[in-house]
């Protein structure tokens, strides 16, 4: 009788959620885990394409799924009853162990009885997933019920059937709704307001084509004032527009995600760092120039964002945030400085982390702690291992963005390769590098790409090569491509590089300086060797 009054509740609930379109009840939640939020506490942060005011949508609140009458009548349920019977015959507790005897007479009992039983289906995935399966996540009756309601109850089958076959596979997911795990528990979250501080930095792209996600890295970009890249910015008259050739600025545009090292702090407070060389401050209003490249997302884990105390990073921060740009690698405190930020796009959910090895001889630039500002730092690998872990269970993949190595050299060193595989062991997909003001080359790890320097982007008036690290995800293989796209930078001008000489040339300094085991096509397409 126990398991009747279960079945029955079940169909209950299912009946809710799809006359509801999404079953949210935060008190409902509350019974199961204390950690459960009330319905409406929870927000996500949504960046539509190219807009850098990332706008703020309200988590749904709990839903009003009727008023003591039939909640889904009228809606076919899929086994030939509404929801609304199925709710009326769970109350009266005359539901037998399928949920769905037909009515005496109606000549659909043989058929009905061929119907799969809703609770033993749910039994059958919770019973056989493993952790794989749920991505850690606590996975209950009352998700799936979500799941079904907002996806058609035909998901559950599949789910049912591919976890007798692999109960660790959390592919499953993506191939039965579109949407991996890891965004289906967000947007569970987002609706429910169950565990909503999972939904801090947590921002929707939409995205170029439907089974790819798009993400460009560039290396230093410095906008300090009495700098000669900044003086020549102010004498153009579309300004930073006319710092970048147009096809570069129409592949920066045009990526899903762009990422930016801010080589510099927002403020016009502060004093230079004393014995510090180079020190870079800019007007707060300069973020205007950063929003006019597309950037998507900001790296604050380099050692020029202290450059005039800690009074200017926070200001630094306070400007970024209040231009609505996403941002890694520093904060108020250690937690902040070490929040990944994640991107769902096309059905995944992609965490991006950055950490800063420099300076390795020096201090100048102040390591976040639990009571103050600063970057996170490296010297402590742990650290930096803990941050991207945490985010590999909660994402599909993990971008690490570090600056790293030793200034105005083409060769890696062996601080990198070390750095470099404790964060792959950690759990990161990809590892781009930043700082030395000129490229270095690339590596495999344990099949995951590596760059280990961009340089310098935009950054003074020297010409220098540089480039753009591409990965692009194709989301319905989880296959990675790793691409170059050879740029230079001449007279405060950075230009993406097209004639075929000159192209040719870069490509073949970063095959001379990567690891070997590397290869790079005429295209800029890096691969292991063997793949």
């Amino acid at each position: 009788m126990k398991n009747k009054k279960k079945k029955a509740a079940a169909a209950f609930l299912l009946a809710l959620c799809l006359a509801a379109g999404a079953w949210a009840s935060g008190q409902f939640l509350g019974a199961r885990d204390g950690d459960a939020r009330q319905a409406a506490g929870g927000e996500v942060k949504s960046a539509g394409r190219k807009d850098s005011q990332a706008k703020r949508t309200e988590g749904a609140g709990g839903q009003d799924s009727g008023s003591g009458q039939d909640s889904g009548s009228g809606q076919d349920s899929g086994d030939g009853q509404t929801p609304g019977e199925k709710a009326g015959n769970g109350q009266d507790g005359e539901t037998e162990e399928a949920g769905v005897r037909a009515r005496e007479g109606d000549g659909e009992e043989e058929a009905e009885a061929e119907e799969p039983d809703l609770g033993k289906t749910i039994e059958a995935i919770l019973n056989t997933a493993e952790k794989g399966y749920i991505g850690n996540y606590l996975v209950d009756e009352s998700f799936l019920l979500w799941a079904a309601g907002e996806y058609g109850t035909d998901i559950l089958g599949k789910l049912a059937d591919d976890v007798r076959n692999d109960p660790d596979d959390a592919e499953s997911w993506y191939r039965a709704t579109g949407k991996s795990i890891h965004v289906l528990w967000m947007e569970y979250c987002k609706r429910t307001g169950f565990q909503d501080y999972m939904l801090e930095k947590v921002y929707e792209k939409e995205c170029a084509k439907p089974d790819e996600v798009t993400l460009d890295f560039t290396g230093d970009i410095n906008l300090a004032e009495g700098w000669s890249s900044t003086e020549y910015l102010d004498a153009q008259p579309e300004g930073i527009l006319d710092c970048i050739s147009p096809h570069l600025l129409e592949e920066m545009r045009s990526a899903d995600i762009l990422m930016v090292n801010n080589e510099f702090t927002y403020s016009q407070r502060g004093e230079p760092l004393p014995g510090k060389d180079y020190t870079f401050r800019a007007r707060p209003d300069r973020i205007g120039s950063i929003l006019e490249l597309g950037t998507d997302i900001l790296s604050l884990a380099n050692n020029h964002v202290y450059d005039f105390g800690e009074e200017a990073l926070l200001d630094t921060i306070e400007t970024v945030e209040q231009a609505g740009v996403p941002y890694v690698g520093a904060g108020r405190n250690l937690e902040e400085a070490g929040k990944p930020v994640y991107f769902i796009a096309n059905g995944r959910k992609i965490a991006i982390v950055a950490a800063t090895q420099v300076e390795r001889s020096t201090n100048y630039t102040k390591e976040a702690t639990e009571t103050a500002a600063g970057v996170l730092k490296t010297l402590d690998p742990a650290k930096f291992a803990a941050v991207i872990e945490e985010a590999a269970k909660r994402s599909d993949y993990v971008v690490a963005f570090v600056h790293w190595g030793t200034e105005n050299t083409n060769d890696y060193d062996g601080s990198q390769v070390e750095l470099k595989q404790a964060i792959i062991d950690a759990g990161a997909d990809a590892v781009i590098g930043g700082h030395t003001h000129c490229l270095q080359g690339f590596a495999y790890y344990k099949g995951k790409p590596v760059i280990y320097s961009l340089g310098n982007f935009w950054f003074n008036d020297r010409t220098v090569d540089t480039g753009i690290s591409q990965l692009v995800i194709h989301t319905d293989s989880s296959q990675m491509d790793f691409r170059f796209l050879p740029c230079i930078q001449r007279g405060c001008v950075t230009s993406l590089v097209e004639e075929p000489g000159e192209k040719e040339r870069i490509l073949d300094l970063m095959r001379r300086v990567s690891e070997p085991g590397v290869s790079v096509d005429p295209d800029g397409y890096v691969t292991e060797d063997g793949e």
